[in-house]
């Protein structure tokens, strides 16, 4: 009988791909640009921010022939109050999966110089999530939510496609806490555990039998009434209620932001009118340079605006076609910017000399006495086979004119996105 592959299959050699491709992003492009701003390094305390609220003078009509020029007044003074927040990421290993990848006889990779290497990249698409809050570190807002039908028994959350970030801002492996609408009440951790984005779905284990459809999706590691990053929808925002950074927004509006409320699709008077509306504020002589900022998809929205009057010239010798625009795009001259974490309902004109950052403590590795890697302790109090380690921060952000700030709303999410 002739030898079968099966005989000789001990001997074959397994052959592992030395490339190993990330399947999943870490954007942090908003971030990286505030981080480059002004940074006050402040205590414990409150961070006082002073702002030139009103203006000052008596302006009126006289008579000169012995007439009453009545009283003055001068500007109004008033402080914007903020604090840092703390946030953190653990990364954590057996010994197990050290030693088995630590040569390069035994695994393509080293998966803890890896970690090592990439745990602050993750850290920082984290933080870059953040500043896409509203200062209440809501993740994802969901609209229906199937209890212990999930991954392992868990709860499956479904985000509508009607909403601005879906489940973008969410990781697979995240613990999140579930609050119900209002966020006065928390009903529990979980972590996520199966992570659809095109189908803005995930599933978090384990089950918690009170949640209901309206909940919210919040960071983890936050109490009542959360408090997280003051993030752009924040600071960029036109509400009449509640309050921004120790102001009444009821009784104050200078402090509120420019808005545009486009109700409906992209259409270009709308970026004029936005950059328009703050110089109604700050008048022509004080106009700031302004950036455009947006999910790819309003961008295409916008480009298809620009190919709807596009004409198409016989192209030059050896050129090819494209119907597209390069990445110089410039809206009502304010630089396009993109972001895949962006709201795709919103566009915001930002500008980067009004954005600051209160820092009690830098982003870095948590370290006690200079020791960064930490070994778990088992049930029994000795030693277990894992350590872990921490990369951590301390601060919040803020912009110091409102009036200088504007976006659109509103608008609808092009098809497919």
């Amino acid at each position: 009988m002739a030898l079968t592959e099966a005989q000789v299959v001990a001997n074959e050699l397994e052959r592992v791909d030395p490339k190993v491709p990330t399947l999943f992003d870490w954007d942090d492009v908003f971030y990286s640009t505030v981080e480059k701003r002004d940074v006050e390094v402040i205590s414990s305390r409150d961070m006082r921010v002073p702002l030139e609220l009103r203006p000052g003078g008596n302006f009126g009509y006289y008579d000169p022939d012995g007439g009453d020029l009545g009283r003055g007044d001068g500007p109004t003074y008033e402080k914007a109050v903020l604090a840092s927040v703390h946030f953190k990421e653990g990364f954590e290993w057996t010994a197990k999966s050290e030693w088995s990848t630590d040569d390069k006889r035994k695994a393509v990779l080293n998966t803890i110089q890896r970690l090592l290497a990439k745990g602050m990249a993750e850290f920082r698409r984290q933080v870059d999530s953040q500043c896409m809050t509203a200062g209440n570190a809501i993740l994802a807002n969901p609209s229906t939510v199937s209890v212990g039908t999930g991954t392992g028994g868990g709860d499956v959350w479904t985000v509508p496609a009607t909403d601005g970030y879906g489940v973008r801002l969410l990781r697979f492996g995240q613990t999140i806490g579930v609050y119900a609408t209002g966020l006065a009440t928390k009903r529990g951790e979980a972590k996520i555990n199966f992570y659809d984005l095109a189908n803005r779905v995930v599933h978090t284990f384990p089950s918690i039998a009170t949640v209901a459809s309206t909940d919210k999706l919040v960071a983890s590691g936050l109490g009542i009434s959360p408090v997280g990053i003051f993030g752009i929808s924040y600071h960029y925002s036109n509400a009449a209620t509640g309050t921004w950074l120790g102001f009444d927004r009821s009784t104050t509006p200078e402090i509120r932001a420019n808005r545009v409320n486009a109700a409906g699709a992209l259409a270009l008077p709308f970026a004029r009118l936005a950059i328009n509306k703050i110089g109604d504020r700050v008048g022509i002589n004080k106009l700031v340079k302004v950036q455009a900022w947006m999910h790819p998809g309003q961008k295409q929205a916008y480009e298809e605006l620009g190919q709807l009057i596009t004409v198409l010239n016989q192209m030059p010798s050896g050129k090819g076609v494209d119907l597209y625009y390069g990445d110089q795009m410039q809206m009502a001259g304010a630089p396009v910017k993109c972001s895949y974490s962006w709201d795709k309902t919103r566009i915001d004109f930002i500008a980067p000399e009004i954005w600051g950052r209160a820092e009690l403590t830098p982003p870095g590795f948590y370290t006690v006495g200079g020791q960064k890697l930490f070994p778990i302790r088992g049930a029994s109090g000795g030693v277990a086979a894992a350590t872990i380690f921490y990369l951590k921060a301390s601060f919040n952000l803020y912009i110091n004119n409102p009036a200088e700030a504007s976006y659109i709303d509103g608008l609808t999410i092009p098809s497919g996105y």
